[in-house]
């Protein structure tokens, strides 16, 4: 199982539901990069080549972008976002051996399936 392997204990957090729910609801105030990272995580933790150590990282990272309770509220203006860019940066260089130009490359079709050009200016 995934969680065993989450070492920060936010894997706890981790849903694919809640997920899904918390990109949704907040993928304009987050920002495309945050966004971006964190659908880069998902769908590198979805390929069956990623090594389950790995997928523990991603569990853990993404667990700490849902988790209602990180180091700043999300709520707070300019920097809300700043502690999970953080974290998912950190996962995405502990695993970046595993993240594959096309789990990128959906990650960015599905921004833009959902906002077209929206957020451009965030790169």
């Amino acid at each position: 199982m995934v969680e065993q392997n989450d070492k920060n204990g936010f894997g706890k957090d981790y849903s694919e539901e809640k997920f899904w729910d918390k990109v949704k609801r907040c993928a304009i105030k987050a920002g495309k990069t945050v966004i971006l990272q964190a659908l880069t995580m998902y769908n590198t933790m979805q390929d069956k080549d990623t090594p389950l150590w790995a997928k523990g990282v991603i569990v853990g990272a993404l667990g700490y972008f849902i988790c209602p309770l990180d180091a700043i509220f999300d709520a707070t203006p300019v920097v809300g976002y700043s502690d999970d860019l953080g974290v998912l940066a950190a996962a995405m260089a502990t695993v970046f051996r595993y993240i594959k130009p096309e789990h990128r490359q959906k990650a960015e079709d599905t921004w833009k399936g959902w906002f077209g050009g929206l957020g451009e200016d965030d790169e």
